[in-house]
């Protein structure tokens, strides 16, 4: 059951948004009132997008979803759900390997902020196997993407690389 006063927050870079990151904002947004799809602007990762262009890729992408918006941002994240009254995270793990990084970030969420909770989803089985990373690689390497991303994303993404 919905709280009516819970806010949720999806973090990622989102270079560029792919059906996987639609598919967990899809499930995340039944779970709660409000969502926010956060963009972070990361010094540490050269990204092919710039923060706007993952904002308005993103943006389009979820617009169906009406309590779902998308925000960038550049601070730490429990300063951002600080801001936007937000007592959740919600992050997608598809490995063991995902769930230890993720598990440590939750941690020191939890160090900065303390009524600041993680909670985990599990990617579809269709959609598991999708990463930001393989898609821009199958990508500049001519593969079909058409499945992997929506088509405005596809579209941006194919004049990128070309």
């Amino acid at each position: 059951m919905k709280s009516k006063s819970l806010t949720a927050i999806f973090p990622g870079t989102f270079d560029p948004i792919t059906n996987g990151h639609i598919d967990l904002v899809t499930r995340a947004s039944l779970l709660f009132p409000r969502l926010i799809v956060a963009i972070a602007e990361n010094p540490n990762k050269k990204t092919l997008f710039t923060l706007e262009e993952r904002v308005n890729l993103a943006s389009t992408a979820v617009e169906h979803l009406l309590n779902v918006e998308v925000i960038g941002f550049d601070n730490l994240m429990a300063n951002f759900a600080q801001t936007h009254n937000a007592t959740v995270i919600v992050r997608g793990v598809r490995t063991t390997h995902d769930f230890e990084y993720e598990r440590q970030l939750a941690e020191m969420n939890r160090a900065l902020k303390s009524d600041l909770d993680t909670i985990f989803l599990m990617p579809s089985i269709a959609m598991g196997f999708i990463s930001s990373t393989i898609v821009k690689d199958v990508a500049y390497h001519g593969g079909d993407i058409t499945n992997l991303v929506p088509l405005h994303v596809k579209t941006e993404l194919l004049k990128r690389l070309t």
